[in-house]
């Protein structure tokens, strides 16, 4: 069922009703009585007593991985590099939020888990930080959520654990920043840097902006405060604090703010400005973008690893009708080089072993078959090549007869054909799939011995939450692959019981004295359908494009395809390549922009940088060609439909309004 037409002229009165009846229901929710999963008073008094009971350190080796979760820690052991300490996070199943307090320590060389249960540990928590230093971590803050998601605990207490001896300290001090989550925490030197954050007071959120800095060798707090007319960023959460040398980068973030017109509704702010603060001074500076940045994002994780700072993931909310919101989960890559303030497309270089092993089989191709099938020219061979558009040439009919689809058919074109087929298939399966993570928000990020560890997150499929448990790691040095080290786990969703609506929907009924009118079951409809639209996972384009996209109807579709091409970052004329377009023309138009962008992390020169560039922007032509091929069926038919019958659409529109 498509989405209804509204009627003319009642958007604002449905609006204005709909915002009553929420702010109704929130005024009940904070008056009623509490249910024992709202009190989060008992809850964490419960777990209190839980925890009194233990009497000493207790650690489990080898137990299996962390359940999926979000909004948790992960830091890298100061006295061993090959070590992560996870800790907290949450989970939502589509019925109920789960919040942890667990702690586990991974050991990333013989990919082993163990789970540390110790006495007077801090209370479970999500949205929280983490700071390592010597030989402790430091947590202070995040947030405990009721199971139904009705109560939120802000915390404010300060913990240090010992990683030597799996102790928590909590450091009861004056000076300490007040109740929040969703802030940012760094270390510069013996200091740690805490800025912003929110607090929901279930009437209002509020956005904190106030800087603190904790001294570790004299264990006290102090607030900084602006200076008369002095520069400061906004008051933000979610956003990325990050150091190098003596400035320290804050980047993006969150806010709401109230609009301006009677409805007094939020608006939600995705921020992308930039800021550096002097440590020494402790003053703020607007820093310029240059390079090629990302667009505007929230939920994404950075770090810092040597003069770089990495930027990976985040959700970017795009209005494609409407009211309906598409929410698209990224997840590029992106540098920021720290010495120059420049921004660029961390693109992944060609696989060494994958050459090898493309080599060794076309070693073993037949004569006949090299002669006939240009998928077994060596590379070697087309290097060789004195002319350097014969070599682009020549790799571009490679990827061209890799990609083709062979659909078992022998063709009578040529004698050979049959050998033909059965080596380009023997190629193709012996190609390596494209290990990449996929898009999704508040995920762990850290660095340790020139790897890059993403760790869990969320990401939503239609109108479900999904909690990842997957683990990657990418060699920084050599930025050849990712590597999943802990694939994903299958998601848990549960839908909210009939029964569970039915008595809320009573509760409201028994306050109002109202039912709901024809134009509220409307409303409810269009939240059903928009929510079912609502985003798309990057990996899964080309089946979304070969199965659902043939179902769907003509405004549904057009929305998938543009969904696809945002997601994909298809609309970048630089990443992409044209319709028809092959691997030597798209090269040809776009040999600077890989070029700079194989610069910036290989210093590369010369024939070596075109090198470079040629192997980032062929890697992007393999990933995207499948893709835009079925793209451009896709838009074929759509254009097909919508030629044929414009009337027929006129008069099933028409019919539509009348029911209404």
């Amino acid at each position: 069922m498509g989405k209804k037409t509204k009627k003319p002229g009642k958007g604002k009165e449905k609006t204005e009703r709909k915002t009553a009846r929420a702010e109704e229901k929130k005024a009940r929710r904070e008056t009623k009585k509490l249910s024992p999963e709202d009190d989060i008073d008992a809850i964490l008094l419960s777990i209190q007593k839980e925890e009194a009971k233990k009497k000493e350190v207790h650690v489990d080796d080898n137990v299996p991985a962390p359940s999926p979760r979000s909004n948790c820690s992960l830091t890298v052991n100061p006295l061993k590099e090959t070590e992560l300490i996870l800790y907290g996070g949450e989970f939502y199943n589509g019925n109920k939020t789960f919040v942890y307090g667990d702690l586990y320590r991974y050991d990333v060389e013989k990919l082993e888990w163990k789970l540390v249960s110790s006495p007077n540990s801090p209370p479970p928590r999500s949205a929280h930080q983490a700071v390592a230093w010597k030989n402790y971590v430091y947590i202070f803050g995040g947030e405990f959520t009721s199971p139904n998601q009705e109560r939120f605990h802000h915390y404010k207490d300060f913990w240090m654990l010992d990683l030597k001896t799996n102790q928590w300290e909590q450091l009861n001090l004056k000076g300490c920043p007040s109740p929040r989550s969703g802030h940012r925490m760094v270390l510069y030197k013996h200091k740690i840097i805490l800025f912003g954050g929110f607090y929901d007071t279930l009437r209002e959120v509020r956005y904190y902006n106030d800087l603190f800095v904790f001294d570790l060798d004299q264990f006290k707090w102090q607030e900084i405060k602006p200076k008369p007319g002095a520069m400061w960023p906004t008051a933000r959460s979610g956003f990325q604090l990050f150091v190098y040398q003596d400035d320290i980068f804050l980047y993006g973030g969150y806010s709401k703010e109230v609009s301006s017109d009677k409805s007094n509704s939020e608006k939600g702010i995705v921020h992308s400005d930039m800021w550096s603060l002097d440590p020494k001074t402790w003053e703020w500076n607007k820093v310029k973008k240059s390079g090629m940045p990302p667009g505007p994002r929230a939920g994404f994780s950075m770090c810092v690893h040597k003069r770089r700072a990495l930027l990976f993931g985040g959700v970017v909310d795009i209005e494609v009708e409407g009211d309906v919101m598409m929410s698209l989960f990224l997840n590029e890559l992106y540098g920021f080089q720290l010495d120059t303030n420049r921004w660029y497309p961390l693109e992944l270089r060609k696989e060494k072993s994958t050459k090898d092993k493309l080599k060794k089989i076309e070693q073993n191709c037949p004569d006949d078959v090299n002669k006939i099938n240009p998928a077994c020219t060596t590379r070697e061979e087309t290097e060789e090549s004195e002319d350097e558009e014969n070599n682009i040439d020549d790799i571009s009919k490679n990827i061209a007869s890799n990609m083709s689809i062979d659909d078992g058919e022998t063709l009578t074109k040529s004698e050979g054909k049959a050998e033909e087929s059965s080596a380009k298939l023997d190629i193709q399966s012996s190609l390596p799939e494209v290990v990449k993570p996929c898009g999704r928000i508040n995920a762990c990020m850290a660095v340790g011995r020139d790897t890059l560890y993403i760790y869990g997150g969320m990401m939503e499929i239609k109108d479900q939450e999904i909690t990842l448990d997957d683990l990657y790691s990418l060699n920084l040095s050599k930025l050849d692959e990712w590597k999943c080290i802990i694939p994903a786990s299958e998601s848990e969703w549960v839908e909210a019981s009939d029964d569970d609506e039915e008595n809320e929907d009573d509760d409201e009924d028994e306050s109002d004295g109202d039912s709901l009118t024809d134009e509220d079951e409307d409303d409810e409809e269009e939240e059903e359908e928009e929510a079912q639209n609502a985003s798309v996972q990057v990996g899964d384009a080309v089946a979304l494009i070969k199965g659902v996209g043939k179902n769907l109807r003509r405004k549904e579709r057009r929305v998938r395809i543009e969904q696809i091409r945002a997601s994909l970052g298809l609309s970048d004329s630089q990443r992409t390549p044209s319709p028809g377009e092959s691997l030597k023309d798209f090269y040809r138009r776009t040999n600077m922009y890989w070029q700079m962008a194989a610069h910036e992390h290989t210093q590369h020169t010369g024939k070596e940088l075109r090198k470079d560039g040629f192997d980032l922007a062929e890697a992007r032509y393999r990933e995207l060609k499948p893709i835009l091929d079925e793209l451009a069926l896709l838009e074929a038919e759509q254009k097909a439909e919508e030629a044929e019958g414009p009337e027929t659409s006129a008069k099933k529109r028409g019919k539509k309004k009348t029911r209404n």
